[in-house]
């Protein structure tokens, strides 16, 4: 870290009445958030949410290729 970062991380640690290391691991910790939110959470626009719901409700028949799927699955579990 160059003299400058510090100053700059330091600055806002006193600017929220917080040392440093508190400073440090609350940002890092709101970064960590983020992208762990960002990587497990889909945002779908209003049109692939009706789909997604619609899809849902009322689903499409299954084609050859899951009617092999689900039989090949019922060979290996024993079902």
């Amino acid at each position: 870290m160059t003299t400058t970062e510090k100053a700059l991380l330091q600055r806002a640690a006193d600017l929220k009445g917080e040392s440093l290391t508190e400073f440090v691991i609350r940002s890092a910790k709101e970064a960590a958030d983020r992208v762990v939110e960002e990587a497990t959470i889909w945002r779908l626009s209003a049109e692939d949410s009706r789909l997604f719901v619609e899809t849902l409700l009322n689903p499409p028949e299954p084609n050859a290729t899951l009617r092999a799927a689900a039989a090949h699955y019922k060979k290996v579990m024993g079902r």
